[in-house]
């Protein structure tokens, strides 16, 4: 019997996002390793220009899932709205991004722990939503989708991101070929509940779709040491004792079976651009 989806485990979240280092050293290891494709929330920003019709007067916009507040700080600084609402679930996470955050001066951005599922604002409060990486999490993305519903404005935006099912399976390739994990290619996919492929579909479930946007982005690790470092944070996989986690080990059980050379992986990242039904009420 397969294990659960790691991201739709509710009992391993604090696992995966207790401590707010592991996500930090799984997001360096592969933004070193990028060689191809922009920076998403440089891609969310100019999608939001794109659209809405009024980007120079935004008044709130939303971040779900915002994690350590990467896209809530840029979307601050680019597009200047009264107010970011950073919003997720992992306090570790939140203190870092309110700990990033002083950095911005007169700093109109605030980060608050919530569920996706419930959010915490009122009815047609937000003039962008923006949710990446992070629907794929819920078992019911629709849900989520129709909370963005509820809480955008009349004219407002949503912006949904997430990744395709076969995102990294070069990865796969090697923790296979070490015998790290010999099923590593057979695992669902992390993002299996919202990917590239049915994402449009969840949005159009509570929103008017108007744009969708794909974007190939390469990764290239520089050998085995640099590998180990995603791999050691990387859920999917069923590593044996002492090695998840543990990227000096996982190294030299790649250096001790396989050559060491660099490893080119690759993502296809989904933007949808959303409005609310044009038949709801104001």
């Amino acid at each position: 019997m397969n294990e659960p989806n790691p991201f739709l485990d509710p009992a391993r979240q604090p696992e995966l996002y207790g401590r707010a280092s592991r996500l930090a050293g799984r997001t360096s290891a592969l933004m070193r390793a990028k060689t191809a494709g922009q920076p998403v929330p440089e891609s969310i920003v100019s999608l939001v220009q794109s659209h809405h019709a009024r980007p120079d007067r935004l008044g709130v916009v939303l971040d779900i899932g915002c994690g350590r507040g990467t896209s809530s700080l840029v979307i601050a600084e680019q597009l200047r709205p009264q107010r970011v609402v950073g919003l997720d679930a992992a306090p570790s996470l939140l203190a870092q991004a309110r700990e990033r955050a002083k950095d911005l001066p007169d700093s109109t951005v605030e980060f608050i722990e919530g569920d996706f599922h419930d959010l915490p604002l009122p009815d047609g409060s937000s003039d962008i939503v923006v949710a990446a990486f992070c629907l794929y999490h819920s078992p019911h993305p629709e849900d989520v989708v129709g909370e963005v519903a509820r809480v955008l404005a009349p004219g407002g935006l949503a912006v949904l991101v997430t990744k395709g099912l076969d995102s990294y399976q070069e990865m796969d390739e090697l923790v296979a070929s070490a015998g790290l994990d010999p099923r590593a290619a057979q695992h669902e996919s992390l993002y299996t509940a919202a990917h590239s492929d049915n994402l449009a579909d969840v949005a159009a479930s509570s929103l008017d779709v108007i744009a969708v946007l794909d974007e190939e982005h390469i990764f290239t690790f520089d050998g085995h040491d640099h590998a180990a470092q995603y791999l050691a944070t990387n859920p999917k996989y069923d590593l044996a004792p002492g090695l998840y986690g543990n990227p000096g080990a996982l190294a030299t059980t790649l250096h001790e079976f396989l050559p060491d050379q660099p490893l080119a992986t690759r993502s296809r990242i989904t933007f949808v651009v959303a409005q609310p039904n044009k038949e709801r009420p104001a």
